[in-house]
């Protein structure tokens, strides 16, 4: 156990900023950081709850949008799929702005930029705009995409190595969680014969009430530096990329699905807007819920063996979507879907648990140790967080793009799945070829040697 510490300095920018913070010391964390950290996490999770309603508002809104308005389903997918994109691509950006403005700083203008696509989308929310207009407005909403990366690279900083599983599952699920409360909003709004207004009409308050709450209660930790090293070294690294693809099977089905359930049901088995607005929050609210479940089981047995083998059931959940697809089972389909949002929600808290073991691991066997090697692991893992998570949300672009092209060629979403059993199929390899088998090869060539122990990753 390292020496016992002491409370943060006293802060030297505003009253809102810690000069000291060591979680892995245990005495520290028991005394002082525990609290802090949660803390924090709380009004993370509110604000980046709120940033997931905004941009995935268009999956919303496209179930109120009918036959009045002119779009086609090609035309609804390739809204869905340009929002997921800008969602994804700033992502990158927002994960280095903690570092330039500090974590409840920029948590404050993050969330309030979220009021720009919500004023804006309540202002043309009308039969007779142009679909471009649309486009364009749907595109700002984007930017709620980027509050994730953000909140995960702040939280990241706070929490030691053997609280990260839990802590940033619970961040990220918390997060996730604002998918299905959009949804059964716009449900109980439709059910009401409200219009899109009153549920944008919501949102706005909310999104000051965020900013208030992250000014009021959070923290900015002064240590948490940008470093454009660690961000080269994360970029090289080919564990950021690997993680990458492995997070495109996961978060990119999460929410790709988020965006293009409802419209599946209603394209494919005839479903009303009310009708698909009753069943679409179920899948994204169980997958939100068992994010943090995902990320606790991988600090128990590891992430590399529970990603392993959750691959295995989304494959087999897409299976049965397949055969339900082609039988017209709406029924058989729905749970099927509902399962698979399911796995995609408790891979997402396993894969992120592997990204700061890694490159703990990583530093280990460069010969680091206690808080220098800890200290060098949340370097790489906090600058790798933001790539994975842009690259992995790409996977929702590239799900609501095979919708479009599968039900602009066949007239379902059968072609769709079967792409995504393969990809699937696929993240089940890659996890076992890097993570898990070559640790047994590993494994089984020390012991034949007296060589130096090789690299292990079958407890990240």
């Amino acid at each position: 156990m390292t020496a016992p510490s002491t409370a943060p300095a006293p802060p030297s920018r505003g009253s809102r900023w810690i000069q000291q913070w060591d979680p892995e010391d245990e005495t520290f964390w028991k005394e002082t950081g525990e609290k802090i950290a949660k803390r924090n996490l709380l009004f993370s999770v509110l604000s980046e709850h709120i940033g997931f309603s905004i941009w995935t508002l268009w999956s919303v809104l496209v179930l109120f949008m009918g036959p009045e308005y002119g779009l086609t389903p090609a035309d609804k997918f390739l809204l869905t799929s340009m929002v997921t994109l800008v969602g994804a691509v700033v992502r990158v950006p927002y994960t280095f702005a903690v570092a330039i403005f500090g974590g409840r700083n920029w948590t404050i203008i993050s969330a309030s930029l979220l009021l720009i696509p919500t004023i804006a989308a309540f202002t043309v929310m009308k039969p007779g705009t142009s679909f471009n207009t649309f486009l364009l407005v749907g595109l700002l909403a984007g930017i709620g995409g980027g509050n994730f990366a953000s909140s995960m690279t702040n939280i990241n900083a706070f929490f030691p190595l053997r609280k990260k599983g839990w802590a940033l599952g619970l961040n990220a699920g918390g997060g996730n969680i604002g998918v299905p409360v959009i949804q059964l909003a716009a449900l109980a709004i439709i059910g009401a014969s409200g219009g899109p207004r009153v549920l944008l009409g919501i949102y706005i308050p909310l999104i000051l009430v965020a900013a208030v709450l992250a000014a009021l209660f959070m923290d900015n930790i002064e240590n948490v530096k940008n470093d454009t090293g660690a961000a080269k070294d994360a970029a090289r690294d080919g564990h950021t990329w690997i993680m990458s693809f492995l997070y495109i099977g996961t978060f990119g089905s999460f929410i790709g699905y988020s965006f293009a359930f409802g419209q599946v049901l209603t394209n494919q088995f005839g479903r009303t807007p009310l009708e698909a607005a009753y069943v679409t929050f179920i899948g994204p609210l169980l997958g939100s819920l068992i994010r943090p479940v995902g990320g606790a089981l991988a600090d128990k047995y590891g992430g590399a063996k529970i990603t392993l083998w959750n691959y295995v059931g989304m494959a087999a959940a897409t299976a049965v979507l397949i055969a339900a697809s082609m039988e017209k089972s709406l029924g058989l389909f729905t749970v099927a879907f509902v399962v698979l949002f399911v796995l995609s929600g408790l891979g997402n808290g396993s894969t992120f648990k592997m990204i700061p073991g890694i490159f703990h691991t990583k530093a280990l066997a460069k010969g680091l140790e206690g808080e220098e090697a800890a200290a060098h692991g949340r370097r790489l893992s906090g600058a790798s967080m933001g790539l994975i998570g842009a690259v992995g949300a790409l996977g929702g672009v590239g799900i609501n793009l095979a919708f479009r092209q599968s039900f602009l060629s066949y007239g379902s979403g059968t072609g769709a799945f079967v792409a995504f059993l393969a990809f699937y199929a696929a993240c089940f390899l890659v996890t076992w070829a890097v993570y898990l088998r070559r640790t047994a090869a590993q494994g089984q060539a020390s012991t034949a040697t007296e060589a130096k122990p090789q690299l292990s990753y079958a407890e990240v």
